[in-house]
């Protein structure tokens, strides 16, 4: 089985305008203990700002609280770390967290179908219902087929249907259109944020984001639609939701005398050799099979 050693650096940039008078930030960047995902190392830092309070919301992401300085004109968020990951064909598993499957069938304003999308989701050959993971395979193609992969077009509000109509977005976008598609045909799916070590580059200017699918018999299924893969030992899942507004990296929750601000965003995620095996450890298993 295929396996990596991840190390991540993300760090997020604020410039203001004007000095800040309040804001609290919410933070979804620690990432999850999953099937296939062993976290190693994980650390945050932050200039300007301080942590005020963490806890895991109704999806299990790992929510860190912060304040930032009152006067302040920058503010540097850092997140930095180990995980170690491996090949499970994109599947995590059984259910689990504090919401019901059945929730994940309920559309959200970001992934609802519209004209555009419910046409699309006409063409997908095959049965949701006989074989559903075929169908998903499926899908996921079309909507890279029909959607280009194009920055500049769609920001953070655009909605699933609009993406579609348009012919053009993100990896957000994508997500949110296979989301919609999936739960219009009874399948119950999610959006996922995290990281994707690049083949060609180790700096990049975003996270990354995907879709999730429920199989029955398999659990949660991952479908990179912009890429065209499943998630493979490259992935670093960091949260979960039901679209991008649960899942979100950093959301703001309030500014008091709101300042204009620049926000800037890096991301590096290369790869790292495999520790030896513990020797102990192979010993003992060697003598155990004879």
């Amino acid at each position: 089985m295929s396996k990596l050693v991840l190390q991540v650096r993300h760090t997020t940039h604020y410039a203001f305008a004007q000095p800040v008078v309040h804001a609290l930030q919410r933070l979804r960047l620690t990432p999850k203990e999953t099937q296939g995902q062993r976290i190693a190392e994980w650390r945050m830092g932050f200039e300007n700002a301080r942590a005020e309070l963490e806890y895991d919301d109704q999806h299990f992401n790992h929510v860190t609280l912060i304040s930032l300085a009152p006067g302040a004109r920058e503010v540097t968020v850092t997140c930095e770390g180990t995980v170690e990951t491996e090949d499970n064909a994109g599947v995590i598993g059984r259910h689990s967290g504090h919401l019901p499957l059945w929730s994940f069938l309920r559309q959200t304003p970001l992934t609802r179908p519209g004209a555009k999308l419910r046409a699309l989701l006409r063409e997908v050959p095959g049965n949701s219902g006989e074989a559903p993971l075929d169908f998903l395979h499926a899908l996921s193609a079309l909507i890279r087929d029909r959607v280009a992969y194009e920055t500049g077009r769609t920001d953070a509000r655009t909605t699933a249907e609009e993406a579609a109509a348009q012919g053009a977005g993100v990896c957000q976008d994508h997500a949110h259109i296979f989301i919609g598609a999936a739960r219009a045909s009874g399948i119950p799916a999610r959006y996922v944020s995290g990281y994707l070590m690049m083949n060609d580059r180790i700096d990049q200017e975003a996270t990354h984001a995907w879709a999730e699918a429920h199989v029955e018999g398999l659990g949660w299924v991952g479908f990179d639609v912009s890429n065209r893969i499943s998630p493979d030992p490259r992935y670093v899942r960091v949260a979960t939701g039901s679209d991008y507004r649960d899942a979100a990296p950093v959301t703001g929750i309030s500014f008091g005398a709101r300042a204009d601000q620049v926000l800037t965003v890096g991301v590096a995620v290369s790869s790292q050799p495999l520790p030896p095996p513990d020797q102990s450890q192979t010993q003992s298993q060697s003598q155990a099979g004879q």
